[in-house]
Order: structure tokens, then C-alpha cells, then sequence
């Protein structure tokens, strides 16, 4: 297929916000369920979603073009493998959060962040995301979902990636339901958990364990890691929260976990993206990740050389890092 001249491809990018709301427009009348059982018409699927025919078949025929869904040439349309990702279960609540008006605003916003380092979403909506969230049950139930939609599959990799095996007790600093945990429990019978988060987040985490008939081997911290971090562990682990921090709060969790640490040796483990100090199209979603940290909770991804210093002005050395499957890896450190 031939290339696009600049003209064209700069004109995709300019409109490329059309796609993600056909996407979550997709998602909001439930179009990748509806067509789980097999095709459908436009006629059926407006009958049962309370859509305008003639205008869900524009937005079906649309969705073909991009590969979401395919038409058989008789006007039944069925899901494809790429929109089955639009699932409720899969990816569907990160796009309804990328989508949502609260979210938007903020990249709306963006610009704000550019000139003055400054959080895009306070600016809009007058407080931290994590404040407006606990204010805004409504919005914050989105944000959470889309959460656990990402961290599923991160968290099955992780889990997978690295020997737990060896250790007593697993601690998960910031580990909302549980989800990681839950991973890494089910792979190792003898290994116990600690779950830390605020206390309102590990209740879900202790329904989660619960259900999943793990809570007997795992002990639930209410608190706050900018506080304090329980010692006892034999590795403790943050998914995605350094990343969401500017300093001096990041340079804060990362002394909270070496006091915690001590003398006993435990190694830290922070599962993020890591930048590539080489800057190419693979790299997009990264550097658009670093963006959004920018423009909603402050924080920013960050290359390995800029973790190993991290982590060193907090008494850690940077060990390795380990790649998964996904846009996540391991960055492990031990005390210094």
C-alpha cells in the first residue's frame, strides 16, 4: 500500500480524535456484546441498543473501514478480534475514561501543562484528580474500571515475569483491588501477601481476595504510602505509582519504601513503562503515556537512567530491568 503524502497523513493526525469517539460511541451502546452471539443487522442492533437506525449503519460502516467490525456484504455486521477489545471485560471502560468529559477537558487543557508545568487537570476542574475522583463517585467508578481493564493483563505478565517464588511475603504498595496480588498468590501457594492502599480502595481489595478465596493469606494496611509503609515484606511492589507522581512526593514514597525495607534486604519493584532513549514512531504511546501523566495527576515516565537516579537519592540501586509482554517492565532495585 502506498504511502500518504504529507498532506494526507498530517490531515489523519489533525482528525484522529473522530476515531476515538466512533470507538466510544461503539462502547456506550454496547456493540461488541451485542454482536458476541454472531451478526447482526443495523435494524436489530438500533431496535436493541435505542439507536437511530439509518445513523448506527453510518457509524457500523465506519467502524468496518477502521476494523472493528465487518460487514458479510448483506448488511449483517459482526465483531472482529480487534473490536472484540471493546468489550465491558476488556478495554471498553479505557476508552468510555478517555472518552469522558472530565478526562477530556484536561487534554483539552494540555497546552496549559506546556507553558507552565502545571497539572492541566487542576486547572480545569480546581483540585487533583485523586480529590475530584473521590468527590465524583460517577467519574471515579469510570477511572477505576478502566484501571482494572489495563491492569489485568499487566498484572498476569508481571506475575509470570518474575520469581516470586522466592519470597515469604509479597507487599503491593498502592494495589487497589488486589488484582496484581491476586496474580501472583494464584502462582505461588507458599508466598503470603500484604495488600497496602488508602483504606475506602482496600476494602474492594479485600472483597476481591475474598472471592477469590485468597484473603487467608494476606494481610490488608489501610494507609497512605506518602506516610508510611509497613515493614515485614520480602519484596515489595508499586504498579503504576511512581509514575503518577512529581517530586517531591515521588522522592517521598520511594524514602517511605526504603525505611520500610531496613536492613532486611527486600528488593523494590516498580512495574511502569520505561522510556527509550531513542526516540522513534515505537515509541508513540510511551511518550503519549508521559503526556497524559503530565496533563492529569502531574507525574511523568521516566528512561532507565532517570529511574537508577530515582531510586538512587532514596538508598536503592537499580538491579535489572525485565520486559514483559506488555508496555510495562520491571524495574528492579535493592537497597544500596
Amino acid at each position: 500500500m502506498p504511502q500518504p503524502d504529507n498532506r494526507t497523513a498530517m490531515t489523519r493526525l489533525i482528525r484522529a480524535y473522530r476515531q476515538s469517539r466512533c470507538v466510544a460511541v461503539a462502547v456506550e451502546l454496547g456493540i461488541a456484546e451485542r454482536l458476541a452471539a454472531g451478526p447482526r443487522t443495523a435494524a436489530d442492533l438500533a431496535a436493541e441498543a435505542g439507536a437511530h437506525a439509518p445513523s448506527l449503519r453510518r457509524l457500523l460502516r465506519t467502524l468496518v473501514a477502521m476494523g472493528v467490525v465487518a460487514d458479510d456484504g448483506s448488511g449483517r455486521y459482526s465483531i472482529t478480534p480487534l473490536g472484540t477489545e471493546l468489550r465491558q471485560d476488556r478495554l471498553g471502560p479505557l476508552s468510555r475514561l478517555f472518552n469522558a468529559e472530565h478526562y477530556w477537558q484536561s487534554w483539552m487543557q494540555l497546552g496549559h501543562s506546556i507553558r507552565t508545568g502545571e497539572r492541566a487537570f487542576d486547572f480545569v476542574h480546581g483540585m487533583r484528580n485523586w480529590d475530584y475522583y473521590a468527590t465524583h463517585p460517577a467519574e471515579g467508578a469510570i477511572f477505576d474500571a478502566a484501571m482494572s481493564g489495563i491492569t489485568g493483563p499487566v498484572s498476569i505478565a508481571v506475575a509470570e515475569a518474575y520469581n516470586f517464588s522466592r519470597f515469604q511475603v509479597v507487599a503491593d504498595i498502592g494495589g487497589g483491588d488486589g488484582t496484581l496480588l491476586i496474580e501472583i498468590l494464584r502462582r505461588h501457594p507458599s508466598v503470603t501477601g500484604m495488600l497496602i492502599d488508602r483504606p475506602n480502595v482496600v476494602a474492594r481489595g479485600r472483597k476481591r481476595l475474598d472471592a477469590e478465596g485468597l484473603l487467608h493469606r494476606c494481610e490488608i494496611v489501610g494507609g497512605s504510602f506518602l506516610e508510611s509503609i509497613p515493614p515485614g515484606a520480602s519484596v515489595y511492589v508499586m504498579k503504576s505509582i511512581i509514575h503518577d507522581w512529581e517530586e517531591p512526593a515521588v522522592s517521598t514514597i520511594l524514602e517511605r519504601c526504603r525505611a520500610a525495607v531496613g536492613d532486611s534486604g527486600a528488593p523494590l519493584l516498580l512495574v511502569e513503562r520505561v522510556l527509550s532513549e531513542k526516540i522513534g514512531p515505537e515509541a508513540l504511546d510511551d511518550l503519549l503515556a508521559d503526556l497524559d501523566m503530565l496533563a492529569n495527576p502531574g507525574g511523568q515516565e521516566r528512561t532507565d537512567a532517570e529511574y537508577g537516579a530515582l531510586l538512587q537519592r532514596a538508598g536503592f540501586k537499580l538491579e535489572r530491568i525485565i520486559p514483559t509482554p506488555t508496555p510495562f517492565k520491571i524495574v528492579e532495585a535493592i537497597p544500596s
